[in-house]
């Protein structure tokens, strides 16, 4: 048999053209440094929000501390005469009890000083109602 001439398959002259392996994406979002850069950004506004809540806060503080300061001696005043009415109520009415009792002396004191000691709950509601007792002692912590 004669052997059948076999043209092989050769390149264009000049070659092929190059191929295009590498991959195209496109660029998603902003880069690494600009992402930095607003981390950055947030958190030193977040800080001086905080420090600018921190600052009025203090302020708001040293009102309420000066205002409370300010009415301290009103509120005292109101206690000593709500005491002195009590305790002028109750003189009263040991003065009424004990109108029969010899040589009972109304009002003298328990206490064997010359000092103002003041009173107890318990010494200044004795004569009334539990309830108001109770109240003074515990306030709305009793309804709740």
């Amino acid at each position: 048999m004669a052997a059948v001439k076999v043209k092989q398959d050769m390149p264009p002259p000049g070659g092929y053209g190059p191929i295009d392996y590498k991959r195209h994406l496109p660029r998603r979002g902003l880069s690494g440094y600009s992402l930095f850069a607003i981390g950055i950004g947030s958190l030193l506004l977040g800080y001086y929000n905080l420090v600018k809540w921190n600052r009025e806060r203090r302020r708001l503080l040293i009102e309420d501390l000066e205002t409370r300061i300010a009415l301290l001696p009103l509120l005292q005043a109101e206690t000593d005469r709500r005491t002195l009415r009590l305790l002028r109520e109750n003189l009263e009415e040991e003065a009424k009890i004990m109108k029969d009792v010899p040589g009972w002396k109304v009002g003298e004191s328990v206490f064997h000083t010359d000092r103002w000691v003041p009173p107890t709950a318990d010494e200044l509601y004795y004569l009334r109602p539990v309830s108001e007792l109770h109240n003074q002692k515990f306030g709305l912590q009793w309804y709740v």
